[in-house]
């Protein structure tokens, strides 16, 4: 996760916690009493009863706000908890960056007494619906083709688990990778785009050509006239899913 040193320099500026997100997760942790947050960066959408945040990287630990749950520098695959340590364990944008997946997710079954909340996407529909990456950005696309996992993996190997679409609302205020799928200028705003590890870890050299493209549709007016659809949709579901398992 010493990618996080870098991609995360700046992440507190972009990636503020969505309202209707954040109902949608913490409706999903249900009655859960107490809370771990696992690959929890800056700390969004971490209910009050959070008992200890799980993170990496010390530039992110760094960016967490006064007054947030108590941290850890940990991985997910060696989780510094008991058996059994509290209600609920939450992974959020996070499982497709951990070097073994099987282990992180076991762990997280290990530490969780009733459920386990993730939070991710399902990159077939994902590079499908996200006019991005599908018509812009396809080396963005390809490189999520190695790091995204399928829900159904991710489900099996949480021994189960419900799958719920996330709709992002058209005024997402946390610049995850779809949040500005109706504010097209965003995405050539290179600090929107630091916030985004998928564009990040892309790389300027492979975007610079999509992005051009971008830049003169938007000029033109041809991305207004292509994606009319859009402009009058309040949420899309481009492939956001909660998983919740319950044991």
């Amino acid at each position: 996760m010493a990618v996080y040193d870098t991609l995360g320099t700046t992440y507190a500026r972009t990636r503020r916690p969505d309202t209707r997100v954040a109902a949608r997760i913490h409706t999903a942790l249900g009655d859960a009493t107490d809370v771990i947050n696992v690959g929890a960066g800056t700390g969004s959408y971490e209910p009050p009863h959070t008992l200890l945040a799980v993170e990496p990287s010390r530039t992110m630990l760094a960016q967490r706000p006064p007054g947030s749950a108590p941290a850890v520098c940990a991985v997910a695959e060696r989780l510094p908890l008991r058996d059994n340590a509290a209600d609920a364990v939450m992974a959020l944008l996070t499982v497709h960056h951990w070097t073994d997946l099987a282990a992180g997710l076991a762990e997280l079954r290990r530490v969780a007494r009733r459920r386990v909340v993730v939070l991710t996407w399902d990159q077939r529909v994902f590079r499908d619906r996200f006019w991005l990456v599908r018509d812009y950005l396809p080396p963005a696309a390809a490189y999520d083709d190695t790091r995204a996992v399928p829900t159904e993996r991710l489900a099996a190997l949480l021994g189960g688990a419900r799958v719920e679409t996330v709709p992002v609302p058209h005024d997402c205020t946390d610049g995850f990778g779809a949040a500005y799928w109706r504010r097209p200028h965003a995405y050539l705003d290179p600090q929107v785009r630091a916030g985004i590890s998928m564009l990040a870890q892309t790389g300027e050299g492979a975007l610079a050509p999509g992005l051009a493209m971008l830049r003169d549709d938007l000029t033109t007016g041809r991305w207004h006239d292509q994606y009319a659809d859009l402009l009058a949709r309040d949420t899309v579901d481009v492939g956001y899913r909660l998983l919740v398992a319950d044991f």
